[in-house]
């Protein structure tokens, strides 16, 4: 083997190690405070979702949303107020009308009647007293808002969820790069022992030719971890609704991480706490209302109203607003519809049938809220398992591999059970990480379906 070209290669191995082992990309996980970034602001789980509960876009739509109901409100409302109104009506008669009158024992006679030019302003005032459409509108005012709010509240839980899965998926990112970079720091250091122990005669080539390997297979593992970091972040910016120009770090407690893994498995699954099933018995409310409405419009319409009009008179056009004649008069006006080809029968019906609708798909709901439950436990309880042997498994596989270093740099064993050791010992700290984080991910989930989701009003 030529000795200046293996030379070279190690040291460009050596230099590529401690090119590691100093930096990382520019989005890291930081656990301790660095002076050095800042202008970078660090958030923990905690932050991204409070900065999620106020930044994001849909939720921000769907607080306009509660806004736009109660406007909505107070537009359908607005019939119960007075309804005034100003009319007017300028009037040239090219020919006056005729009028016949009848005079006893004779013909009628025509006889033209009125005057050549009229303006007639019209003042008008109605109030409503009974209308089946605004009765509906007052008694179901509250239940357009409590819809509003609560499509509010399901983009509040379905935003800590998402952002919370989010975050622990880029940590597990971050986490397995920073397990990579340390192994693949150990493996260059194992590289330049080989090397010299082959240059001195104690192992042959294969091993030195095994180690770089090995170190290459760990580099390329690290490379892409690397890359998922950049797509881990956006997703996250993403669902937090923030900017993408901009950047921040990641942190968490590690101790408070492991103390919330815990939860109540023995807790009943209650359907009422879900805010899919509030949401249906809003609608169902909604439904009743409507149906309410279709039996009341056999009920007449009742409303008084008062007119008051200033008439001006007058054959010529320019003396017509010399004088005014003024009258008004006020009554009770009923509108009630006699036969509407059956429609109002057939609106009743098609309620009626909306509402029946709905219970189908209370049985429904509650059958994907148990299987989801039912899933999200069962994912729960094997993560918790995993999680538990894969700590083992750490444990084991590192006191492995410091007992095997130890034989082989005396002698006793063959870089084989380095090679071997080594990788029992990388796929146990990212078994560990994997699992833990698939836990998180799992006990949120079953937040989600019990319906305890944390959220902010």
């Amino acid at each position: 083997m030529n000795f200046t070209a293996t030379t070279g290669r190690v040291r460009h191995l050596v230099l590529f190690v401690l090119a590691l082992a100093g930096g990382t990309p520019e989005c890291v996980l930081s656990q301790t405070h660095d002076d050095s970034t800042d202008a970078i602001q660090t958030f923990t789980l905690n932050d991204c979702v409070a900065y999620a509960l106020s930044h994001q876009p849909g939720l921000n739509q769907s607080l306009l949303n509660i806004s736009v109901a109660k406007t909505t409100n107070a537009i359908n409302l607005s019939g119960w107020l007075p309804q005034v109104s100003v009319s007017g009506n300028l009037i040239h008669y090219n020919q006056l009308p005729t009028t016949l009158i009848v005079t006893p024992g004779g013909p009628p006679v025509a006889t033209r009647t009125g005057v050549i030019n009229t303006a007639i302003p019209e003042l008008s005032a109605t109030q409503a007293i009974f209308d089946p459409q605004l009765l509906y509108s007052a008694t179901s005012a509250h239940l357009f808002v409590e819809q509003a709010e609560e499509f509010s509240d399901s983009t509040r839980i379905s935003i800590v969820s998402t952002v919370s899965k989010s975050f622990y998926n880029l940590l597990l990112t971050l986490e397995q790069v920073n397990v990579l970079k340390e192994d693949t720091a150990r493996l260059g250091t194992d590289v330049q022992d080989t090397y010299h122990q082959y240059i001195g005669g104690l192992v042959d080539e294969t091993d030195y030719e095994q180690a770089v390997i090995t170190l290459n297979n760990s580099r390329a593992q690290l490379q892409q971890q690397f890359e998922n970091i950049t797509p881990g972040y956006a997703n996250l910016k993403h669902l937090m609704g923030y900017p993408p120009d901009r950047q921040f770090n990641v942190t968490y407690d590690t101790l408070a991480m492991m103390q919330e893994i815990a939860f109540d498995t023995t807790l009943t699954l209650q359907y009422g706490k879900r805010i899919e099933y509030q949401e249906l018995q809003t609608a169902r409310q909604l439904q009743q209302h409507l149906t309410g409405l279709y039996e009341l419009s056999f009920l007449p319409s009742v409303s008084v109203f008062y007119n008051y009009a200033y008439e001006y008179e007058s054959n010529s056009s320019s003396q017509l607003f010399k004088k005014a004649y003024p009258y008004s008069l006020f009554g009770l006006s009923i509108s009630l519809p006699i036969f509407t080809g059956f429609s109002r029968i057939e609106n009743i019906h098609r309620a009626q049938l909306q509402e029946h609708e709905l219970d189908w798909a209370e049985v429904n709901l509650k059958s994907q809220i148990s299987a989801e439950y039912a899933s999200a436990l069962a994912s729960y309880k094997s993560n918790l398992y995993a999680m538990n042997l894969m700590r083992d498994n750490k444990t084991r596989a590192t006191n492995v591999y410091r007992i095997v270093s130890l034989q082989y740099n005396q002698g006793i064993v063959g870089y084989l059970n380095i090679i071997v050791a080594e990788s029992n010992l990388i796929n146990a700290e990212i078994g560990y990480i994997d699992a833990l984080f698939q836990l998180l991910s799992s006990k949120v989930d079953l937040e989600k379906a019990m319906g305890d989701i944390p959220y902010n009003h």
